[in-house]
């Protein structure tokens, strides 16, 4: 047990596991009667309310909430029935934003609330967007350092550059190896007591709760804009690109709150752990595969775990009950690097509509699995110019690059070069 002061600033428990929410409340039918009316600010307040009111009083967490969405996530019709739920309009034009601001604010607020004057130093494993929403969520805050690590070349150039140009409270390393051997070296610091000991470590990823809880807000405002324009939401499917799942992991829990959605889809790259699950029942981690959609690059998702756990009620019900409640709301889907090439192409000739190679993922599976009568969403997670290169290259077009990107583009780049092996990590957070 840990109220959430602890496992916002622990991260990950004792034992290695993921902090879940002891309960889940249920939203009042008020609000979701009232919920097309409202702002998104407000939406994202009453469901923080939910999820935090108990542990944070709820005037400051009015201004956690109304200061991290300073920004929109529209709704935008792609083609009939198919909707983009548009998640890259924050600082580093990528859905983490939300999260990280939420989080750098609460731990702040924690922090605050306990007079530390030693250093909070968080660590994030990236596999693309994290690092650079996580970096600039937690720039210039005070009392807490950020440590990134990243995969050598395997990020997008922009990508990178929004996290190893910024200095400051924040410092890049940069992992000889892929994903998954950054998301070890992050566990494994967690574990050794002997880092703990020497400074305060927790993490920003999505194993931390407030990093993926407030990812709920967007699936609350994307009903309540749909609901605005005339559909049911028990019309309404959403397609979640999935790669660690904290994302749509935070879309299920406000379905558990009663978020009134008819059903998910799961879209994953070649990284296809997820969806042979939802196939057979049994869950066979894999070294992750470099691929277009680099951010979906996960051969073992942290969140599956909190998955199982909220349809096993707790570990309650056998493995196979627990496969047929989770197969019973959600479908999968998987693409290769060439699917996603023909479905970019295909989007945009079609409709005008750029798509980035995550959200292809999500718009295909709709094409795909999209039934008669059904509204589909899907999330489109990052701003297509941060793909540029790629981007460009498959639709034979020169994306423009919005401001905010290119002024990353001209800092210096200040990164540590790391081997994955966990001594030679641990031997440098011991020097700082």
């Amino acid at each position: 047990m840990a109220d959430l002061h602890k496992a916002v600033v622990k991260g990950l428990a004792e034992d290695r596991g993921l902090y879940m929410p002891e309960r889940i409340e249920k939203l009042p039918a008020e609000f979701f009667s009232n919920m097309s009316k409202m702002e998104f600010r407000d939406i994202a307040y009453n469901v923080a309310s939910a999820f935090f009111g108990d542990d944070v009083d709820l005037d400051s967490l009015q201004d956690l909430v109304y200061d991290t969405l300073q920004f929109p996530c529209p709704v935008v019709k792609v083609k009939e029935h198919i909707y983009s739920l548009e998640l890259f309009h924050g600082p580093t034009l990528a859905f983490k934003d939300v999260g990280a601001r939420f989080m750098a604010r609460l731990l702040q607020y924690f922090i605050k609330q306990e007079g530390r004057h030693e250093t909070v130093n968080v660590l994030v494993a990236t596999s693309g967007d994290t690092g650079s929403a996580v970096a600039n969520g937690f720039l210039g805050v005070e009392g807490i350092h950020v440590y990134v690590l990243y995969p050598k070349g395997k990020v997008s150039p922009i990508q990178e550059c929004q996290f190893t140009t910024l200095g400051q409270n924040i410092t890049a390393i940069e992992v000889d190896g892929v994903f998954d051997d950054c998301q070890r070296l992050v566990k494994s610091a967690f574990m050794d007591a002997e880092l703990n000991n020497h400074m305060k470590l927790t993490s920003a990823n999505s194993i931390n709760v407030a990093r993926f809880l407030p990812q709920a807000f967007y699936y609350f405002n994307a009903v309540a804009q749909l609901s605005a324009l005339g559909h049911q939401p028990s019309d309404i499917t959403i397609c979640v690109p999935s790669g660690n799942f904290g994302n749509i992991c935070a879309a299920l829990f406000g379905h558990q709150m009663g978020l009134p959605v008819k059903r998910f889809i799961a879209a994953n790259n070649a990284n296809d752990i997820f969806y042979n699950y939802l196939q057979t029942g049994v869950y066979t981690p894999q070294p992750s595969k470099q691929t277009l959609a680099n951010a979906m690059d996960v051969g073992d998702p942290s969140n599956f775990a909190r998955i199982i756990n909220l349809y096993s009620q707790n570990g309650q019900l056998s493995s196979e009950e627990t496969h047929q409640r989770i197969t019973s709301l959600i479908s999968g889907a998987t693409y290769s690097d060439e699917q996603i090439k023909e479905t970019m192409r295909q989007c945009y000739s079609e409709t005008g509509y750029i798509l980035d190679p995550h959200g292809a993922c999500g718009y295909r599976a709709l094409e795909e699995q999209l039934k008669p009568g059904e509204i589909g969403i899907f999330c489109e997670t990052a701003h297509p110019a941060k793909f540029k290169e790629k981007v460009d290259e498959i639709l034979g077009i020169d994306v423009e690059i919005p401001a905010r990107l290119a002024a990353f583009m001209k800092g210096q780049k200040q990164s540590v070069p790391m081997t994955k092996d966990f001594a030679d990590f641990k031997a440098f957070l011991l020097a700082q």
